[in-house]
């Protein structure tokens, strides 16, 4: 197995900088997902490593040898692009088979390689067919076989599941997972989708603007974000997000007063943000609520219900219940704030607290 180290990676196009000096350690075995917004530099990122993209400053080490100067096809390092990328004039074997036959592999060895990796991914009933004869979700298998066979030093994922309807990329996750588990390899995989890291990640890299905001374990980013940028990009529905102002033992957000233990870096008239996740906002009794807000429109789920809800002087929130909840547009709901889950952040959106339960 493998470990990759990145030590203060930098990457420009002419003037513009677009990666910022990464430093990141990616250990032997663990499958890291890289995640944040277009345009965050998750995929430039994962091209400097692959050998595609060269780097500017700082150095690349694949098992403590620095690799910036040996090319892609050197690095023994197997890539799987979103656009699957396979051959259409071969078959299915051809496609997986190809690079083995390049590297003057031995026939035997090859169909070794390539039938327990069709086996693996369940393709082998499709082994003879051409990719146009297969659906989305076999191209992409078909995709990571021919990574498979080559017995990479680690696997690189760029957003491979992103061309796949809703359903089958539940399925392919979880084979992903699955895969994870037979092979052990290191694996380094890039996605927009939240969801997909926090299901398929040993450990979370979440970047912002070319910047690694946070790393760690997928529930440890949830539940303790380092920054606001972090506790509103980690989790769907995202976090709600209310600018207050604190008075004593009190956040004041628009005609809410909302009464909180003593917090140590909190001052009278300090400006801060504080954020509550959807499932920790209660529906509770009006003489208990700390908000009263107005239902906007719900969604019934059948096994959970989410409702939009708009309050004066605040943005509009999303409320998560377990079951059944029919509610009509308008109708009143009063909602109580849990305190232990509640997180604060200060006027840069750095974390002050996560959870002020006394």
């Amino acid at each position: 197995m493998t470990e990759i180290l990145l030590k203060d990676v930098r990457k420009s196009y002419g003037t513009v900088e677009v990666i910022h000096g990464v430093n990141l350690d990616i250990h032997s075995g663990e499958f890291v997902v890289f995640v944040g917004p277009s345009g965050c530099g998750k995929s430039t990122l994962l091209r400097i490593i692959a050998g595609l993209e060269d780097v500017t400053e700082g150095d690349i080490l694949i098992d403590g040898d620095v690799v910036n100067r040996i090319t892609a096809s050197e690095r023994g390092l197997a890539m799987v692009f979103q656009s699957y990328a396979l051959y259409p004039h071969m078959t299915v074997y051809k496609n997986m088979a190809f690079g083995l036959e390049n590297a003057k592999l031995p026939k035997p060895e090859i169909e070794q390689r390539v039938t327990a990796a069709a086996d693996m991914l369940q393709i082998t009933p499709y082994l003879q067919r051409r990719p146009k004869a297969l659906s989305g979700g076999q191209r992409q298998r078909v995709a990571i076989g021919r990574a498979i066979v080559r017995d990479p030093k680690a696997f690189l994922f760029d957003e491979p599941l992103s061309n796949l309807d809703a359903e089958l990329r539940v399925t392919m996750r979880k084979e992903l997972a699955a895969l994870h588990k037979s092979i052990g390899g290191t694996m380094i995989y890039v996605t927009h989708d939240q969801i997909e890291a926090m299901t398929l990640a040993d450990k979370i890299v979440v970047l912002q603007g070319g910047v690694v905001e946070q790393t760690g374990r997928p529930l440890d980013l949830y539940n303790t974000p380092q920054n606001m940028f972090v506790a509103g990009f980690i989790g769907s529905p995202r976090m709600n997000l209310i600018e207050a102002t604190v008075e004593q033992d009190t956040l004041v957000a628009g005609p809410h007063r909302i009464g909180i233990p003593p917090v140590d870096g909190l001052v009278p008239g300090q400006e801060v943000t504080f954020g509550v996740r959807s499932e920790h906002l209660q529906i509770t009794e009006a003489d208990a609520a700390d908000i009263t807000v107005q239902v906007d429109f719900s969604e019934q789920l059948g096994g959970e219900t989410y409702l939009y809800c708009s309050a004066e002087g605040m943005p509009q929130l999303t409320v998560h219940q377990i079951g059944q909840l029919p509610v009509e547009q308008g109708q009143a709901l009063h909602l109580k704030l849990n305190r232990a889950n509640l997180h604060l952040f200060d006027a840069d959106g750095l974390t002050i607290a996560n959870g002020i339960a006394a």
